[in-house]
């Protein structure tokens, strides 16, 4: 069966698009189109394309919730294969401005779970390439 239609980009709200496009694209690659203010794109290497979309009075999920509040989406980065990999990736996000909200059991779960600057969660994600 043919699809309806093509995955076009993944669209997050924020209070300011060209900023987190440029945190983004430090963590996955890519150059922000930053033509219009308030739409800012990203395309990812070998990724999906992400879209920016100004939001002033944005209110960001807070992690981890299980009621009518919780997470809407999250993003995964492959962190690396080895956990010194990891530790390099997490050390990287931090100093980009990313806050970690879950480190714990890391080794059991395979990932470990930040806010970006404007408040949603990503995860890093320990894949084994082969």
């Amino acid at each position: 069966m043919a699809p309806v239609a093509r995955f076009r980009s993944v669209v997050v709200d924020c209070p300011e698009p060209a900023e987190l496009a440029r945190f983004y694209a430090q963590v996955g690659g890519g150059t922000p189109d930053e033509r219009d203010p308030d739409w800012v794109v990203l395309e990812m290497p070998g990724g999906p394309r992400l879209s920016f979309q100004r939001v002033p009075e944005l209110t960001p999920p807070r992690w981890p919730r299980s009621d009518r509040d919780a997470q809407q989406f999250h993003l995964d980065f492959d962190g690396g294969a080895t956990w010194a990999e990891m530790d390099a990736a997490h050390d990287r996000v931090l100093a980009l401005g990313a806050r970690p909200l879950d480190l714990e059991d890391r080794e059991k779960k395979g990932f470990m779970v930040y806010a970006d600057p404007a408040g949603h969660p990503f995860c890093l994600c320990r894949i084994e390439h082969g």
